[in-house]
């Protein structure tokens, strides 16, 4: 699976909180919640992106078709206008939608974007907007909740792709990793990790992949991704493990043993180990506890 896609699957759309609003001049949306992702768009009209007020930085157009993603707890604000005393803008319909983000691989994907993003639209981002738009009613019928979240994720997922490819994603840019996606070394090696995590990958069997040597393709992954290929192999794993442990459903049916197989580990008590040594808490009480001291320990390894 491609690694970006898997960043994708713990973040899911939560349709309560998706609608359109029609907004007359002078209006103001501010965005301070703390949802992990928002993300708006206007359908028609549109709208300037700032910071609260007294922070630094210009505020940004925001175009009919252009999606903004805010990474919370914000503030930020949309508005008719760039600033007090401006001329205000036509009358703007907004489209706006909230995500959850759920685990440790969701929090890699928040820990590697900008507090906002802005997206310029086109034609097929408007066409799923209006789509979207259609599928707001007052009263819908059975299965169509489940068809909002559906195109909202699907939206989401579109405009973060077209964001990472644009060149602001990269300067000053998120984590190497998603440079070194592109790359003709360090990209076969990534997705090899990515697509058999329960392998056990060698420095030299993630070069065999690369179709380099060990040397080159150690220099060549730690440059680009800031870390050694099997120290980001670890770190994934741990992700992956903390997921599993927690994922809905799991309970006491997946066993400690079962989760240190698929992520590569021979036996519970070497897993359990390097677990507890990344994470702060053993396996056990990492699913006991959840969302809570488990949380802590793994964002202050999520990488910057």
């Amino acid at each position: 699976m491609d690694p970006f896609d898997e960043l994708l699957r713990g973040v899911r759309a939560d349709g309560d909180d998706l609608g359109r609003t029609e907004l007359s001049p002078p209006w103001e949306r501010r965005f301070d919640g703390g949802e992990p992702l928002t993300l708006c768009a206007p359908l028609r009209g549109e709208g300037w992106l700032s910071g609260a007020a007294g922070e630094a930085g210009k505020p940004r157009p925001v175009r009919a078709g252009d999606v903004v993603v805010i990474r919370g707890p914000g503030p930020f604000v949309l508005s008719d206008r760039p600033a007090p005393g401006a001329a205000p803008a036509d009358r703007t319909a907004l489209l706006t939608g909230t995500f959850h983000a759920r685990g440790a691989v969701a929090r890699r994907l928040l820990a590697v974007l900008p507090p906002a993003l802005v997206v310029p639209g086109d034609e097929e981002c408007l066409s799923l907007l209006r789509t979207l738009e259609a599928q707001i009613a007052p009263s819908h019928p059975p299965g169509q909740q489940v068809v909002r979240d559906r195109l909202l994720d699907w939206l989401l997922v579109c405009t973060l792709r077209a964001w990472f490819d644009l060149p602001e994603a990269v300067t000053p840019g998120p984590p190497g990793w998603i440079r070194a996606l592109g790359d003709e070394v360090t990209g076969p090696a990534l997705r090899a990790m990515h697509a058999a995590p329960d392998r056990s990958w060698t420095l030299a069997a993630l070069a065999r992949e690369a179709g380099v040597s060990r040397t080159t393709l150690a220099d060549r992954f730690t440059r680009l991704v800031g870390e050694p290929p099997l120290t980001y192999l670890t770190d994934w794993r741990m992700a992956l493990a903390a997921d599993l442990l927690t994922e809905p459903g799991s309970g006491s049916g997946v066993t400690v043993a079962a989760v240190a197989r698929r992520v590569g580990y021979a036996d519970a008590f070497g897993f359990s180990a390097a677990f507890k040594r990344f994470h702060g808490v053993s396996p056990s009480e990492y699913r006991r506890t959840r969302g809570t001291g488990a949380d802590r320990a793994d964002a202050e390894h999520s990488p910057a």
